[in-house]
């Protein structure tokens, strides 16, 4: 099979969607299948045997990471050459649109998946007012796709009922190899919590953008004042956040790849999350996969992940009390129950493999490519 892959950022770029379209690149071409990535030009011009399709691109003035690629009439030719059996968009914005185009110009079939909840992120942008116009629009975009993908059950019912259609659920993934209990080491707590190690260590893992609500942390650190909290990644709101955050006990970490991430995790007592956001929230499956629990907020695909007591705590959104409150129900366990914790919350993301996912993928990939043969010969 061979199928043409549309997004909007792919690497240097460091979040959920680029880590799933990774594993998910690298599983499709190990299985013999073979991949060509149409993606805002960092440089790379492969990957994992894919062949990458660079598009001249500008960064966003607001955030510099993300990089606005214009679809340009070159990519027919490209497309063309390459002679997909398949078109996937992910996340269809701008460049994916392109893809939209040409699968619908050159009648090949076409697959799109949703994994930024868009309509969400305006609230924080202070343009919540046209949540109902760019619903219209994802409207527009998803309904030419014979099959629209989503990544937690939430996102698949809250898609339906804003008229998408074709929508089915894409299991999650994490790499249970990398991210591993055992990789919990002294040095990297230490330098998490700037030397303090023997109190309570609370970590956050993602982008650092006004979505994902990282201010609501700050009320758990002024109700447990003995917390230290490392936030690891990068992004445009970093440094309104750490005038927000000084005088407390938070250390900005930067961006930590590959094992020192995942070292990261697992020295953490507990996963901190308050976005209300999350299509699903693959650093929560890290997490827990580190056995690191994990307190959320109950909101988005996260319930799809933690199961409150079982293996991590949810706490109501917009709600600080009960956020301190599902803190302290962590931190305040036996050292036997919170054994029992992490070891749920490893047991949880042990069920989800990549190459689980991508095989789902292959199966709804053929099921699109069938359907679409039927249709032709009817």
């Amino acid at each position: 099979m061979r199928v043409a892959i549309f997004t909007e950022t792919f690497l240097p770029k460091i979040d959920g969607i680029v880590t799933r379209l990774r594993h998910t690149v690298e599983h499709l071409q190990r299985n013999g299948e073979q991949v060509l990535l149409f993606c805002p030009d960092s440089g790379i011009k492969e990957y994992k045997g894919a062949k990458i399709q660079g598009v001249s691109a500008l960064p966003l003035p607001l955030y510099p990471e993300l990089k606005l690629a214009v679809p340009r009439p070159t990519l027919r030719r490209h497309i063309e050459d390459f002679q997909p059996d398949l078109i996937h968009v992910i996340n269809p914005a701008v460049l994916g649109l392109g893809g939209i185009y040409y699968a619908k110009t050159l009648g090949i079939p076409l697959v799109a998946s949703y994994h930024t909840h868009l309509p969400q992120y305006l609230q924080h942008y202070g343009v919540g007012a046209l949540e109902g116009l760019l619903w219209e629009l994802l409207k527009l975009a998803h309904n030419q796709a014979q099959l629209n993908l989503c990544t937690s059950s939430a996102m698949v019912k809250e898609l339906s009922a804003h008229g998408i259609e074709n929508v089915n659920l894409w299991q999650k993934g994490v790499d249970t190899e990398m991210f591993h209990p055992q990789l919990k080491n002294k040095g990297m707590r230490e330098r998490l919590s700037r030397g303090d190690p023997h109190n309570p260590l609370l970590i956050y893992v993602g982008r650092v953008s006004a979505e994902k609500q990282i201010e609501d942390i700050k009320p758990i650190l002024e109700a447990i004042p003995n917390a230290n909290l490392a936030i690891v990644g990068n992004g445009p709101h970093r440094t309104s956040l750490e005038e927000y955050f000084a005088g407390t006990r938070t250390h900005f970490v930067g961006y930590l790849e590959g094992l020192e991430l995942a070292s990261a995790y697992a020295c953490a007592d507990t996963f901190i999350f308050p976005s209300q956001s999350e299509t699903l929230g693959l650093v929560l499956l890290e997490a827990m996969a580190s056995g690191c629990p994990v307190v959320a907020v109950n909101s988005g695909g996260i319930p799809d992940i933690v199961s409150d007591g079982f293996n991590g705590f949810l706490f109501s959104p917009n709600d600080p009390k009960s956020a301190i409150e599902a803190c302290r129900k962590i931190l305040n366990l036996s050292e036997s129950q919170k054994e029992l914790l992490r070891t749920q919350a490893r047991e949880e993301a042990e069920k989800w493999s990549w190459a689980a996912a991508t095989i789902q993928l292959k199966t709804y990939y053929q099921s699109v490519l069938e359907t679409n043969y039927l249709s032709s010969v009817a």
